[in-house]
């Protein structure tokens, strides 16, 4: 559903005109060489395009109002070849409104010993230029990323390449609507919030539709078109069909006719997230389930009883791991539900009634049909699985009145050591870190929502650059995590986003 090919990041090299005109096509030849190894790398998911030499502020300046007024452009990769003076900077890096990475690189890698004389000093500055650079981005506490390294060593490509994908998941939160198919789950608090606030920080529109606009359009589904999509589910999952066949087919026909509704209704709007209330469900025979996993494999954000900022999580983590996902590795619309408080043996058990995404999957799915015991509708449809093991993170986006705040967990999914025989739902278990006991209190501090948006590619990292970008709080539990220190950050951030609003 995401194509990163429909962003680019334009490269800036930064020089002066005082080198002569043989330095600087040297600095042009150089650094369009590095652009062309940059777009050949297999870790670089964008394009990169080469812009001339920035020599004078007139030239920087416009430059980047053209970057602005790109929408293709997700951000702006700058380098000092040589030294650029870097007042130069200053009107044009006032205007910018792209997410900049400033990249400590030079042409060659290792020092000539032999050979080097004040001419190869003179073209060769980027220690110098990119201080220079360095401190006009820091005087003017420009939000900006900065990454040191070769710009052909692997490691330094893998993090040119993360960030670019976190850019282009801000640049699609420009422009991101999230359906919310009637209100907030009533009297709940931390799925609410600004969402005016929302639109001005993130680009996040949540409109408001009544459900009974999604009911007329299922009721208008054919049953043949059901039909064709009950087989495509024979196809890609494992049916459990139980004792009356009959009727869990009418049962899984019915999600087949919620499916192709909202599609078509997201289509039609322009959307590509969603929310659902199981407290108002109008009209309809069952709460959406195998649906809304099926849209969150194919890239939708979503998020149940109308958390919005949820759904938008899950729908950037989404475009941040475009072509990444499968065999297990994916993302999530993730809730905490139970613990195991065995001393030493720390567990959480993550799940959600009926919507967590199959891409997490460590085996072929089931379709299961069983009693919901919430929401008063007939039984839904849904898929039953385990998720895959490994090293992953939760993130939750949490309105604290006056900004933003996101809180992140590292965990750790492991196998279940039992199975889950009477627990008809998607779900997995982890070991968060650094302890159940230090995890969650540091997450209740924090005042972290119970829904978070789950994966298993997304690094801290690229939480934290995506925090960067959009200029809101970031709080990361880790194995470095104590609870007086992280009490201690709370407060600093408070301290530093209270007075930088």
């Amino acid at each position: 559903m995401t194509d990163l090919k429909t962003f680019n990041f334009w490269f800036l090299t930064g020089s002066q005109d005082l080198y002569g005109e043989e330095t600087l096509k040297q600095v042009a030849k150089d650094s369009k060489e590095i652009v062309e190894s940059i777009n050949a790398a297999k870790e670089i998911p964008c394009s990169v395009v080469w812009k001339p030499t920035l020599l004078t502020p007139d030239s920087i300046r416009t430059t980047l109002e053209q970057a602005n007024a790109d929408d293709s452009c997700a951000g702006i990769i700058c380098w000092m070849h040589t030294f650029s003076p870097a007042k130069m900077w200053i009107a044009g890096l006032s205007v910018n409104k792209k997410p900049l990475l400033q990249l400590n690189t030079q042409y060659n890698v290792k020092i000539p010993y032999a050979t080097m004389d004040m001419d190869f000093m003179n073209l060769n500055q980027s220690a110098h230029g990119d201080r220079e650079f360095g401190f006009i981005t820091s005087r003017m506490n420009l939000p900006r990323k900065v990454i040191v390294g070769h710009w052909k060593d692997a490691d330094t490509l893998i993090r040119i390449g993360s960030w670019m994908r976190v850019a282009c998941a801000v640049a699609d939160g420009k422009n991101l609507k999230i359906v919310r198919f009637g209100d907030n789950m009533r009297e709940v608090a931390v799925t609410d919030g600004d969402k005016v606030e929302a639109m001005i920080k993130f680009g996040w529109s949540v409109p408001y539709y009544g459900i009974g606009d999604l009911v007329a359009r299922i009721n208008k589904v054919s049953d043949s078109d059901a039909a064709a999509l009950v087989n495509e589910y024979d196809k890609e999952y494992e049916i459990v069909w139980g004792k009356d066949k009959t009727a869990a087919k009418e049962h899984i026909k019915e999600q087949a006719k919620i499916e192709i509704a909202l599609r078509a209704f997201l289509k039609d709007t322009g959307a590509n997230a969603l929310t659902t209330n199981f407290q108002d469900l109008w009209g309809m025979k069952q709460l959406p389930g195998l649906a809304i996993q099926r849209l969150l494999a194919d890239g939708y954000g979503f998020g149940a009883e109308g958390d919005w900022k949820t759904a938008a999580m899950v729908r950037t983590f989404k475009v941040m791991t475009a072509g990444l996902t499968g065999n297990g590795r994916g993302n999530a619309f993730m809730e905490d539900y139970t613990y195991n408080l065995e001393k030493g043996n720390g567990l959480n058990l993550g799940s959600h009634m009926l919507e967590v995404d199959p891409q997490v999957a460590v085996s072929k799915p089931r379709v299961e049909v069983h009693p919901l015991g919430i929401g008063d509708r007939e039984d839904p449809a849904r898929l039953v699985f385990n998720a895959g093991t490994g090293h992953a993170l939760v993130t939750a986006v949490v309105d604290m009145g006056n900004r933003f705040r996101c809180v992140v967990n590292e965990i750790n999914v492991i196998t279940p050591p039992e199975d889950f025989p009477k627990l008809p739902v998607a779900r997995m278990l982890w070991k968060p870190e650094p302890n159940l006991e230090t995890s969650a209190e540091a997450w209740i501090l924090a005042g972290g929502g119970h829904h978070t948006a789950f994966s298993n590619i997304v690094t801290p990292e690229m939480v934290r650059d995506w925090c960067e970008m959009t200029d809101i709080e970031c709080d990361v539990i880790n194995n470095d995590t104590k609870i007086a220190e992280f009490r201690n950050e709370l407060r600093w951030n408070a301290a530093y986003f209270d007075g930088h609003r």
